[in-house]
């Protein structure tokens, strides 16, 4: 065989070595996600969450069928939904010898009950991390079924390690946590932007933050989003407050982590009976716990990636242009807080997407149950 040119070797697949895997297979996740939001465009605002939460599983699924990683779902979703999901445990990637392990959270839809409804705030979203050396797993399992949450950004974050994390925190008063955040972003309290699920388990909360005089923020559905507000430049959001899914926790300190802002959250059994399993299991020394960030999502070699469906605070959902789709995503990594904006354009004549349930690629489509075999899809 000729040899290369020796300013050439450098550039041949033999003596390519990459130390930062997370380079290579970052765009990998974003097309997966991407896969997530296209299959699940055509079920918009008709008022299927559960088809359209199936559609988003079967193109993740077919998406990482290709990607030549050891992935486990370590954080899933369907059980709570009761709707098809990815679950606990399940094997994603081609786990061929020798490929890297990787931690998966995700969450196919975040925002089903408004992608039925046509509504703001869907996203299609994953975490990944590659365990550290000793470790077990790189994303902490919640049992509860919902968790109380605390969200604020970097300079928050800057204040209290001057003050003390005492000054915010999720055990204090709602107006104390609020004048700690006003004090540590250098806003009158009426400034104060916080978000807050719209659910009747909030009323109480939302009187204490409307009588605080600081702004509030309601919002039907996108537990990730809201979460990841505080942290993202430009939001408007100062503080997410309330309780939402135990997974969503996770998948927010994943993202949260990668921003350089934090998230605190609690346990938050609905009734008496679930904190009777929970202690019954053995989780009794978890509940009164306040997890942070790096407590729920291990590390700094995570990965965060999601894309749009409908808009929202974090991404602006799919736009159609005719036999085209445009489509906006974020990459971010906890290792040096990258964060990358991707607008793709995926042209419908060539485009297709690669299905667990048949094998095959799809040819994609506006509406539902349009499609042909196609080749391609990466």
């Amino acid at each position: 065989m000729k040899q290369l040119p020796a300013h050439h070797r450098s550039l041949s697949p033999e003596a390519q070595h990459y130390d930062d895997i997370e380079r290579i297979v970052e765009l990998d996740f974003v097309r997966a996600t991407e896969a997530a939001a296209l299959n699940s465009l055509p079920w918009l605002g008709r008022g299927e969450k559960e088809l359209a939460d199936q559609a988003a599983c079967d193109a993740i699924r077919g998406m990482f069928d290709l990607i030549n990683i050891c992935g486990e779902v370590v954080i899933g979703e369907g059980i709570k939904d009761e709707a098809p999901g990815i679950f606990k445990g399940e094997h994603l990637g081609t786990w061929r010898p020798g490929s890297v392990k990787y931690d998966i959270a995700l969450d196919p839809i975040d925002g089903t009950t408004n992608i039925a409804k046509g509504a703001p705030n869907s996203i299609s979203c994953l975490a990944a991390a590659s365990p550290a050396p000793g470790q077990i797993t790189s994303m902490q399992d919640v049992p509860s079924f919902y968790m109380m949450k605390l969200a604020y950004g970097p300079r928050v974050v800057g204040y209290l390690r001057r003050e003390g994390f005492s000054a915010v925190a999720l055990q204090n008063p709602v107006e104390e946590t609020i004048i700690g955040a006003a004090r540590a972003l250098r806003k009158r309290m009426g400034e104060l932007v916080v978000m807050v699920l719209d659910r009747p388990r909030h009323a109480e909360l939302i009187k204490e933050i409307r009588a605080s005089g600081a702004s509030l923020r309601l919002i039907a559905d996108g537990d990730i989003t809201a979460a990841m507000g505080p942290s993202l430049p430009d939001s408007g959001i100062d503080l997410y407050l309330g309780v939402g899914g135990a997974p969503e926790a996770v998948l927010a300190a994943a993202g949260i982590k990668c921003l350089g802002g934090d998230l605190q959250a609690m346990m938050w059994p609905r009734d008496n009976d679930e904190r009777a399993r929970l202690v019954a299991d053995g989780h009794g020394d978890m509940l009164g716990k306040v997890f942070f960030a790096d407590d729920l999502a291990h590390g700094k070699n995570i990965i965060f990636c999601a894309t749009g469906i409908s808009d929202s605070a974090l991404l602006r959902g799919v736009r159609m242009r005719g036999n085209s789709a445009v489509t906006h995503s974020v990459v971010m990594r906890a290792q040096n807080r990258t964060l990358r904006y991707i607008e793709t354009y995926h042209d419908f004549e060539f485009k297709s997407l690669r299905l667990r349930s048949s094998g095959q690629n799809r040819r994609l489509s506006a509406t539902p149950n349009e499609s042909e075999s196609a080749d391609g899809g990466r």
